[in-house]
Parts: structure tokens; C-alpha cells; sequence
């Protein structure tokens, strides 16, 4: 249990610092394309790492069956593209204005929204890592994460691919 909670709490502090250092070069000015390449990189590497080192201890510590390992190789893909994505969408946007001369629209934040992101969302997956100790526990949240984050990226590639379409030459 304390490894658990441990790996869970070094997961969230390591979050709460990347996201912490990119507010605050923003708000004093001090950000720059190396800082965010940086970030972003870290970020990546990150997002692989995580879902590494559930497949390695599942399959070194809980003799995960092959269909059992496919959740975080399959949870791995889904978010080096939603990441990806995601990344190269503010990119294009930076560079290209919409056709229209409209600004691009802010994403939504209402509380259906909210909710609705929630197996995206980086810092509650750290979370997840505290039912480390319950295999089963952890991994239907774990893979109901992984789920979820599909979804997302099933319904939000058709929605980028049409601002992405928007954009002028």
C-alpha cells in the first residue's frame, strides 16, 4: 500500500511542478521555444513511461496474461496520438489564422465538458496509481482510463480535422 500511495503522491507532485513552471514562465515572460520544447519533450516522455512501467509490472509482478498487456500498449498508442494531436493542432494554429478571420474558438468549460475529459486528464491518472496495491482495483481504473481516453480521441479526431481544415493557406 505505501508504494502504492508513494508512486502515486511523487506522480501528482511531478504534475503539479510541470504544470506549475509553464504558468509561471508565462506570467513573468520568461517563457521561450526551448523552454517549451523542453516541456513538451519531458511531457512525451512522460506519457510513454508511464504506461511502460504498468505493462513491465504487471507483466514482472502480476503474470499479466498477452490479452491483459495489451491494455497499456493499447492506452501507450492512444495517448502518443491524442498527445501528438493535440501538440500539432496549437502548432497549425499559431501559424495559420481561420479563413474566416475569427479568432479560434476557446475549448469548452462547462461542467459536462469538464467531466467528460476526465479520462484525459494527466493528474487523475496519477491518482489511479494509489490503488497500485488492489490489482484489480487498479486495473479496471486503469483501463477504464485508457477507455475513456479512446473515446476522446475516436470523437475529437473528426472535430480537430475540421478546425484543422478551417485554417487558412
Amino acid at each position: 500500500v505505501l508504494t502504492s500511495l508513494v508512486t502515486a503522491a511523487l506522480l501528482v507532485v511531478g504534475y503539479a511542478l510541470d504544470a506549475a513552471d509553464g504558468q509561471l514562465a508565462r506570467i513573468q515572460g520568461t517563457g521561450s521555444p526551448l523552454g517549451e520544447w523542453l516541456d513538451h519533450t519531458v511531457d512525451a516522455v512522460k506519457a510513454v513511461a508511464v504506461h511502460l512501467a504498468v505493462a513491465i509490472n504487471w507483466y514482472r509482478f502480476e503474470d499479466a496474461s498477452i490479452s491483459l498487456l495489451l491494455i497499456p500498449i493499447g492506452f501507450l498508442a492512444v495517448d502518443s496520438v491524442m498527445f501528438f494531436v493535440i501538440i500539432l493542432n496549437d502548432h497549425l494554429r499559431r501559424l495559420h489564422p481561420p479563413r474566416d478571420g475569427t479568432a479560434p474558438r476557446a475549448t469548452s468549460s462547462s461542467l459536462l465538458y469538464s467531466l467528460a475529459v476526465i479520462p484525459g486528464d494527466y493528474g487523475v491518472l496519477c491518482l489511479v496509481f494509489a490503488l497500485g496495491w488492489w490489482h484489480t482495483g487498479f486495473t479496471v481504473a486503469y483501463a477504464a482510463m485508457g477507455a475513456g481516453s479512446a473515446a476522446m480521441l475516436i470523437v475529437g479526431l473528426p472535430r480537430w480535422y475540421r478546425q484543422i481544415s478551417s485554417l487558412g493557406h
